[in-house]
């Protein structure tokens, strides 16, 4: 009696080709950022490439430098509040567009949106005018509210897809065993749509942290964050940049891991 034995077909010449050409594009995005790293640890006052010296000394006057120290400080401080705010406003925004009947909920989501949509510069220019008068500017609190701003639409689109691909039907069997709509949306609801809270969240803190247009704006010489400062800084000769854009390359990869991380852990938990 024969046997049938199915091989895996190859990948061919075609595939060949595009996974090379996949290959050399992700080459050409990572070049300009992975050059950054051997400059934090140049050894010279130079943006030399490749570095002649090397040393740490950039590192050590990111992290002792008042300047540098105090925009850091503020930068994680705004953006762990926005990441409270956003994702609760988002949360709600994003589950009240899917679950409310609302007038023109088109338009509503379209106006949600438009911080990702109009071009970042009319927005600063627009919060700058808002806050002035308020007394906002160069406040933290100015920068929290305008970073909320900016990163609820992150939220909502994360939370959205969650709650897209959500069965409705297990808070009917919920409801139907006697739990109340808050117990159904606790026990029921949030587990389910967690992964995009937390997703929401992560591009919360990371569209805070870089963001550099609007804080431009706000800032102050007192009151700057950290991208702020790199881009003050950018006109003098001061691999310090290089360092601190090393520790926001190196954190940015890390959150976007653990993301990853949490989603398979979810997904294998279902």
């Amino acid at each position: 009696m024969k046997t049938l034995t199915l091989r895996r077909p190859g990948i061919g010449l075609s595939g060949l080709l595009l996974r090379i050409f996949a290959g050399l594009m992700v080459i050409w995005l990572l070049a300009p950022i992975l050059v950054v790293i051997p400059l934090s640890f140049t050894g010279k006052k130079s943006f030399e490439f490749p570095p002649t010296t090397w040393s740490t000394e950039w590192y050590h006057n990111l992290f002792t430098a008042p300047e540098w120290i105090e925009s850091l400080t503020h930068s994680v401080v705004i953006a762990l509040l926005v990441v409270v705010f956003a994702g609760v406003l988002g949360t709600a925004c994003a589950f009240g567009l899917d679950r409310g009947v609302i007038p023109g909920k088109g338009l509503v989501r379209g106006l949600v949106l438009s911080p990702i949509i109009v071009p970042v510069v009319i927005v600063a220019v627009g919060v700058y005018a808002v806050f002035l008068p308020w007394h906002l500017a160069g406040h933290e609190l100015g920068f929290v509210l305008a970073h909320t701003a900016l990163a609820i639409p992150f939220v909502v689109i994360s939370v959205s897809t969650s709650l897209a691909g959500f069965d409705r039907r297990l808070e009917q069997a919920a409801a139907s065993l006697g739990a109340s709509p808050w117990t159904t949306f606790l026990r029921v609801t949030l587990p389910a749509i967690m992964p995009g809270i937390f997703a929401g969240a992560v591009l919360a803190f990371i569209t805070s942290f870089d963001e550099v247009v609007t804080a431009i704006f706000l800032s102050t010489p007192t009151t700057r964050t950290l991208p702020v400062e790199m881009f003050e800084t950018i006109n003098n000769v001061d691999p310090t940049i290089a360092a601190a854009s090393t520790l926001v390359l190196a954190g940015t990869t890390v959150i976007v891991l653990l993301v990853l991380v949490f989603n398979r852990d979810v997904r294998e938990g279902e």
